[in-house]
């Protein structure tokens, strides 16, 4: 069934616009009509921050990389929220406050208000404190940032493992050792709840993938031999935090992560932009699963400002615009450049992928 931005579902063989966009205008899938959402790259005749009400911008690898900013993204994020697309800075990571966040986002020259700022770990207070009487116990395996989230939604929190303990709440710290594990895994054997902020296996830096916080998660996994529940991407709960805070209809996630960013957007029925400015590479973008694959792709946020073009697939061949990707033998070979060339090779890669299924 075809869709609308924002996942809303259109009667058979129509298209849901924007109020003040021609039908024509609206975003389509390339492809059948039939093929699932994540499995087949969009088009849009518009530039995407025309035709989306709201951007969830991931910070880590879209936004900067550490204490350094991602080329073209400030002037990216400006010039369309100049043009009434409403920005949310999403991330998975829940070792600082918003404020810090906000703050770190203005100095690279990217407004933001602390208001902006969703993180997992306001959505980890939220659901603990959803589920815990006021004044429980938190063990909190992570930064003094996250204990304050914990705080500030009326629970106490606590660093040592007794019998009291009601929940575990962990997040990526860099200090984080076998001690603060060991108190975690106490309490989780207790009968303690256990709640990740995210199950990222890698964090992006500058010097490439560092062990993330699903590093960590998996030590006490492996210890314990419980699951965490996860309240970061690609779950729920971040995002639908995220579409709350920023009111948007039709939002467009925005990300450089398969597994967290594109799965998520995909489980909360929302289209999105993939960047490669972080951690996902040209190589594993084409071998990207069905289910995983973004609306739209890009070398980076430039994409926000200018229209997606359409992808044509004839047999062995796939074209978009004056870009082509075509198969010789087991070689992918793309004549062209830019952004057309790496849509015409992400279509051609997943259309082999998915017929050899």
């Amino acid at each position: 069934m075809p869709r609308s931005p924002g996942g809303l579902a259109a009667p058979q063989g129509e298209t849901l616009p924007r109020e003040d966009a021609l039908p024509d205008e609206a975003p389509q899938r390339s492809g059948p009509a039939s093929v699932a959402r994540g499995q087949a790259l969009g088009s849009c005749a518009r530039p995407l921050a025309q035709a989306y009400d709201a951007a969830l911008y991931d910070l880590d690898g879209v936004l900067y990389l550490g204490p350094d900013p991602v080329p073209h993204a400030a002037e990216s994020v400006a010039a369309a929220t100049a043009v009434g697309l409403r920005p949310a800075y999403v991330t998975n990571n829940a070792s600082r406050r918003p404020a810090s966040v906000a703050a770190h986002l203005s100095e690279l020259g990217i407004p933001a208000r602390p208001e902006d700022v969703v993180t997992s770990a306001q959505a980890a207070a939220r659901w603990l404190a959803e589920r815990l009487p006021a004044g429980s116990p938190v063990l909190v395996l992570g930064t003094e940032e996250l204990a304050e989230e914990i705080r500030a939604a009326g629970l106490e929190d606590v660093r040592a493992a007794d019998p009291s303990t009601a929940a575990v709440v962990q997040g990526l710290a860099p200090d984080t050792g076998w001690k603060d594990l060991a108190e975690a895994a106490v309490a989780i054997r207790a009968g303690a709840l256990w709640v990740a902020g995210n199950a990222d296996s890698t964090y992006p830096s500058s010097r490439g993938p560092l062990p993330g916080n699903g590093a960590m998660v998996a030590a006490l996994r492996t210890a314990t031999g419980v699951d965490p529940v996860v309240v970061g991407k690609p779950e729920p709960a971040l995002h639908r935090e995220s579409v709350e805070r920023v009111g948007a209809r039709r939002p467009l996630v925005v990300g450089d992560r398969l597994d967290t960013d594109v799965l998520g957007a995909v489980r909360g029925g929302a289209d999105s932009l993939l960047v490669l400015t972080g951690v996902v590479d040209r190589e594993e973008l084409l071998a990207a699963p069905a289910g995983s694959r973004p609306t739209y792709v890009s070398s980076d946020l430039r994409a926000l400002l200018v229209p997606q073009h359409p992808v044509v697939l004839e047999a062995a061949v796939a074209r978009c615009a004056d870009a082509t990707a075509r198969w010789d033998g087991d070689e992918l070979v793309v004549d062209g450049g830019g952004d057309d060339a790496l849509r015409a090779a992400c279509a051609l890669a997943w259309s082999r992928a998915d017929a050899a299924v």
